[in-house]
C-alpha cells in the first residue's frame, strides 16, 4: 500500500469515528425533537423531563415537572412513533445496501424483489374484506408480513437454478411477481366494499407511522440487529461481490452462501418494515448513495452509518408528515419521495461532474 493509500484510508477511519457519535448525538435529538412536534405540541424539556421521571431512582425528582396530558402525548403516542421510525429507516437503509451489493447495482433498493407489492395484496384483502381478522390486534402487520414473505419465497423458487442463484433471473422474477401482486391488489381494490376502507387501505400503501405501537417495535428491532450483525461479519464478503462472482470466488468467497444470506436478510427487514408502516420508498435507495458519499464504499462504514442517516431522516420526514396540513397527517411515503426525488438526482449529477 502506498503512502497516499495510507493517508486515505486513515482519513476514511477518522471521519468515521467522527460521525458515529455525531449521528448517535442527532439521533437523541431528534428523537426529543420530533416526539413534542404534531398538533399538541410539547417542547423539548418537558419531552426530556417525561423520558427521565421513568428512569429508577433519579426519576423521583422530575416527578410533578409536567402536565399528565403531555406525559400522554409523548408516552403514548409520540415515542412509539418516533421510535419506530428510528427502527423502519435504519431497516430500510440497510436493506437497501443489501440488495445494492446483492445485485450489483446502485439502483437497486429493498423492494426491487417485489415484497412491497405482495405486502399491499394481503394487507388489503385483510383491511377490506377481514380476510385475516382472526388474528387479532395485529392482523393487519401479520398479513402484510405474510404477503412479503409469500412472494419473496415464490421469486427465491424460481430464481434458485440448482441450488445456485442467478441474478439476472432473480431481478426479472422479483419483477414478473410484483406485477401479479400489482394486478391482484388493483382487482381486490375494484371490488372494494365501501370507500372507508379503500381510503384506509390507499393510506395505509402510501406508508405511514400513525397507530404505532410500542408492541411493533420489538419485530423489525430484532429482524435490524440481527441482520445487520450478519451483514458487518460478513462485510469484507460484500466488498469483494461488487468485483463480480467469479472474482469473489476467486478470492475465497463463498458466493452462493453469500447471495443466500443477502436475500435472507434483505427480505426479512423488508418484510418486517411493510408490516408496521406500508411501503416507504427512496430511502432504501437515496440514503446507501449519500452514505457512500460520507465516508466511502467499505461496508464496514457504509451499513452502520447508512442506519443512522436512514432512521433520522424517516423520523424527520414523519413529523413533517404530521404537521404540514395538521391536524390530517399525510402519508411517509409520500413525502420521501418528494423530497427524495430532488436529492436523489442532486446527488447522480454531482457524483457525474466528480467522474470528470
Amino acid at each position: 500500500m502506498t503512502e497516499k493509500n495510507r493517508s486515505a484510508d486513515k482519513k476514511i477511519r477518522i471521519s468515521l469515528r467522527t460521525i458515529i457519535p455525531i449521528l448517535i448525538l442527532l439521533s437523541i435529538i431528534s428523537i426529543l425533537l420530533c416526539a413534542g412536534i404534531g398538533p399538541v405540541s410539547v417542547s423539548p424539556a418537558a419531552s426530556l423531563r417525561i423520558l427521565l421521571s421513568r428512569i429508577p431512582v433519579i426519576g423521583e425528582g422530575f416527578e410533578g415537572s409536567f402536565t399528565q396530558m403531555d406525559e400522554n402525548v409523548i408516552l403514548g403516542l409520540r415515542l412509539p412513533r418516533v421510535c419506530l421510525g428510528m427502527a423502519v429507516g435504519a431497516s430500510l437503509s440497510v436493506c437497501g445496501v443489501a440488495m445494492q451489493a446483492l445485485v450489483r447495482n446502485k439502483l437497486a433498493d429493498p423492494f426491487i424483489l417485489g415484497v412491497s407489492n405482495g405486502a399491499a395484496a394481503f394487507a388489503t384483502l385483510g383491511m377490506l374484506f377481514g380476510a385475516f381478522s382472526f388474528l387479532g390486534t395485529y392482523s393487519l402487520s401479520i398479513s402484510a408480513f405474510l404477503g412479503a414473505a409469500f412472494t419473496i419465497v415464490i421469486v427465491y423458487a424460481i430464481s434458485n437454478i440448482r441450488g445456485r442463484i442467478n441474478i439476472t433471473q432473480l431481478l426479472l422474477s422479483g419483477v414478473a411477481v410484483s406485477m401479479m401482486m400489482e394486478g391482484i391488489t388493483n382487482i381486490i381494490k375494484l371490488s372494494a366494499p365501501n370507500a372507508l376502507g379503500l381510503h384506509n387501505a390507499e393510506f395505509w400503501m402510501s406508508g405511514s407511522l400513525a397507530g404505532a405501537r410500542w408492541g411493533y417495535l420489538t419485530l423489525p428491532l430484532i429482524v435490524l440487529i440481527l441482520c445487520m450483525a450478519v451483514l458487518l461479519l460478513n462485510w469484507r464478503g460484500l466488498n469483494l461481490l461488487l468485483l463480480g462472482e467469479e472474482s469473489a470466488g476467486a478470492l475465497g468467497v463463498d458466493v452462493r452462501r453469500l447471495h443466500k444470506l443477502l436475500i435472507l436478510c434483505a427480505s426479512l427487514m423488508a418484510g418486517t418494515t411493510i408490516a408496521v408502516s406500508g411501503s416507504i420508498g427512496f430511502v432504501g435507495l437515496m440514503v446507501p448513495h449519500f452514505t457512500r458519499l460520507l465516508v466511502g464504499g467499505d461496508h464496514r462504514r457504509v451499513i452502520p452509518v447508512s442506519a443512522f442517516i436512514g432512521g433520522i431522516l424517516v423520523v424527520w420526514v414523519d413529523a413533517a408528515a404530521r404537521m404540514i396540513i395538521a391536524p390530517e397527517e399525510l402519508p411517509v411515503g409520500i413525502l420521501t419521495a418528494v423530497i427524495g426525488g430532488p436529492v436523489f438526482i442532486w446527488m447522480l449529477r454531482r457524483d457525474i461532474k466528480g467522474r470528470r
